[in-house]
């Protein structure tokens, strides 16, 4: 009895230590920092960074292998950082959320001497107090751009200039309206001739909101289905961004035109951080120096469609009529942008309750 005993249980140890041998090994390729010859890079899927010959040529030149993992949210990047540190090198911050993962710790000061092309960033954005914080450096301007409105050229002859063109009755029915609550609020805003990031009268918001509802055909979240709306004929007017217009002329060829109304739109732009205990740092500003070069920009830009960058010596390269030249050229229009600002919890909070309560006045 004992020997058949022995015998049944050495099986039974194996088993028992080869399972404790695999989730060891599997933990360890879970949580293992980066190998020395990689670069991780945390970004939204198809922005630049993961562009193919982008990152064949920087691994070539560097020696690493570059490696993306992606957010579809401001909110799902900041999570990934906090629950993930000594995971990624490179992050994709838009400007307006800088701040707030300093103030959790999430980055590291970048050496600005070891970013190449540096200098040649627009000051208006490079030193941005944005990225600029108690005297260091937390991100690197990339990218700029606007949010506002874009139309079908071949059934609107008529170039619009304002705002209120979304309201416009003529329009009825032929609006498409990106699903995003701040995004919502902030037009209104400017609608309604306020500080599009703290408005003070949320009353005449709401009520400019629910203005749109005999306007809007159909809601929208994504770049892939804006442009699938538009050649469905879905919507002849949507709320776009410039970046992702430039890219739906260019790349899919849509009779697409962007416009900058009289009253102003939402400027944005994005910087390039640095994660907290990064694994490769060397290879994070190396890689940061890169995509804001000329050198990837302008091909970036001129294949695909791009925002504009924050290297002017980049945007000088570009062709006179590409879109980021004409359009983001005018230095009129621009001065007519109210550039995102960070928002407590509290009125982010309070612009969602406005937006869902908007939503369910149009179902009604």
């Amino acid at each position: 009895m004992s020997e058949t005993k022995g015998r049944s249980r050495a099986p039974t140890i194996a088993i028992v230590a080869a399972i404790v041998v695999a989730a060891a090994v599997a933990a360890y390729v879970l949580l293992r920092p980066s190998a020395p010859g990689e670069l991780h890079v945390l970004n939204w899927q198809g922005y630049g960074t993961d562009e193919a010959w982008a990152v064949a040529l920087f691994e070539e030149r560097h020696g690493v292998k570059v490696i993306h993992d992606n957010f579809n949210s401001e909110q799902e990047m900041l999570t990934k950082l906090r629950t993930s540190p000594g995971t990624y090198d490179v992050v994709l911050i838009n400007s307006a959320f800088t701040e707030q993962a300093v103030a959790e710790g999430v980055l590291q000061p970048i050496d600005s001497a070891k970013i190449a092309n540096f200098a040649d960033l627009s000051p208006a954005l490079r030193d941005s107090p944005r990225f600029n914080i108690d005297g260091k450096l937390y991100g690197v301007a990339w990218v700029w751009g606007v949010t506002s409105f874009a139309y079908n050229t071949d059934k609107i002859a008529s170039p619009p200039d304002s705002i209120e063109t979304l309201w416009d009755p003529q329009y009825a029915g032929r609006i498409g309206w990106r699903d995003d609550a701040v995004e919502s609020v902030s037009l209104a805003a400017i609608a309604t001739g306020q500080d599009m990031n703290h408005p003070a009268d949320l009353d005449k918001v709401r009520e400019k909101l629910r203005a749109l509802k005999p306007q809007i055909k159909t809601f929208w979240s994504s770049e892939d289905e804006w442009n699938k709306h538009f050649t469905a004929g879905d919507f002849d007017i949507a709320v776009y961004w410039s970046g992702s217009a430039a890219r739906s002329k260019k790349a899919f060829n849509l009779p697409v035109a962007f416009v900058i109304p009289k009253e102003g739109a939402i400027g944005w732009f994005d910087g390039l951080s640095i994660a907290k205990d990064a694994p490769n740092p060397a290879a994070a500003h190396a890689f940061i120096g890169f995509m804001v070069s000329p050198e990837f920009y302008v091909r970036w830009d001129n294949e695909v469609g791009a925002p504009a960058s924050a290297n002017a010596a980049a945007n000088n390269q570009l062709p006179a009529d590409a879109f980021n030249r004409v359009v983001l050229g005018d230095a009129a229009a621009l001065e007519r942008l109210q550039f995102m600002a960070p928002l407590t919890d509290e009125e982010r909070a309070k612009y969602l309750e406005i937006w869902e309560e908007t939503k369910t006045y149009f179902a009604q």
